[in-house]
C-alpha cells in the first residue's frame, strides 16, 4: 500500500501541507465517524493532535472535531451535527489557524530535538503538543548550569538561520541507512511500513516523521523554553512555547 493511503482514504496533507480546501466523496458515515475517499485532515499521531474543520454539503455544515485511525480513517463529527450519507460529494475545509499553529509547533519540536541531540547526544523518550505549546522528554542524565538559556538561544539561532525543511519518502532500507534517522529511544516505525516519510531540517535534523511542518525554520517564529522538569533518574522534560 502507498504511504499516502490509509484504508480507503488518500491522504492529501502528506504531499501538500498547505492544502486547506478540497472536495471528496463520502464512502461511509455514521455519528461515530465519516470516511472520505480523499482527505487533507491530519488524523493525529506522533504527538500531533488531529486537525479540526468542516464538511459542507447540500447547504448544510458538519463540524469535524477529530479523527480515529483503525481499518479506515474516520473523521469525527461534532455531536448532533448532520451526517452526510455515503455517496455525497462534500466540500471540506481544514481549520487554517489551528493547522498552521501545529505545523509551527511541530517544526519547533524538531529544532529542539536536533539541538539537544547535536549538543548533548540525548534521544527523545516522549512528546506531545497543542497549538503553540509542547513538551519533549529526553534521556538526559544531567542538566548543566545555564542549560535552559543555552538551549533556547541555540534553538532560536537555528530559526533565524532559516533552514529549509524538506519532506521525502524513501524505501525502508534506504531510510534506515541514514545515520541517526531514529531520534527516539524506541523505534516507533512499525515493521510492516515499507516506505518511510522523512522530515529533514537541512543541516540540523533528519528523522522519520509523519506529521505536518512549515517550509523553513524561520516560519516557526520564536521558541521559549518555559520549564525543565525531572522525570526520574536520567530523564528530563522540556516544555516550550512558540510565538511570533
Amino acid at each position: 500500500m502507498s504511504s499516502d493511503v490509509h484504508g480507503r482514504t488518500r491522504r492529501l496533507e502528506l504531499s501538500d501541507q498547505n492544502l486547506r480546501d478540497f472536495e471528496a466523496v463520502v464512502l461511509d458515515s455514521s455519528p461515530d465517524g465519516i470516511v472520505l475517499d480523499r482527505s487533507a485532515f491530519y488524523p493525529g499521531g506522533g504527538g500531533q493532535p488531529a486537525d479540526h474543520g468542516v464538511l459542507i454539503w447540500q447547504g448544510v455544515e458538519t463540524r469535524i472535531e477529530g479523527a480515529r485511525q483503525t481499518d479506515d480513517l474516520y473523521l469525527i463529527p461534532a455531536e448532533g451535527d448532520p451526517i452526510p450519507p455515503a455517496g455525497t460529494t462534500v466540500r471540506a475545509a481544514v481549520a487554517d489557524e489551528r493547522r498552521t499553529a501545529l505545523m509551527r509547533t511541530h517544526s519547533g519540536l524538531h529544532v529542539l530535538c536536533g539541538v539537544v541531540f547535536r549538543d548533548y547526544g540525548a534521544l527523545v523518550t516522549g512528546g506531545n503538543m497543542e497549538p503553540f505549546s509542547a513538551r519533549m522528554d529526553f534521556n538526559l542524565p544531567e542538566v548543566p548550569p545555564g542549560f535552559k538559556e543555552t538551549i533556547e538561544a541555540a534553538c532560536n539561532a537555528e530559526i533565524i538561520a532559516d533552514r529549509r525543511i524538506d519532506i521525502r519518502v524513501l524505501p525502508r532500507a534506504e531510510a534506515f541507512a541514514i545515520p541517526d534517522i531514529i531520534r527516539t529511544a524506541t523505534n516507533l516505525v512499525p515493521p510492516h511500513v515499507e516506505e518511510v516519510r522523512i522530515v529533514d531540517i537541512t543541516g540540523l535534523d533528519t528523522q522519520a516523521d509523519g506529521g505536518t511542518h512549515v517550509a523553513s525554520t524561520k516560519q516557526i517564529g520564536h521558541i521559549k523554553v518555559a520549564k525543565i522538569e525531572s522525570k526520574g533518574k536520567g530523564f528530563r522534560r522540556l516544555r516550550i512555547t512558540v510565538s511570533d
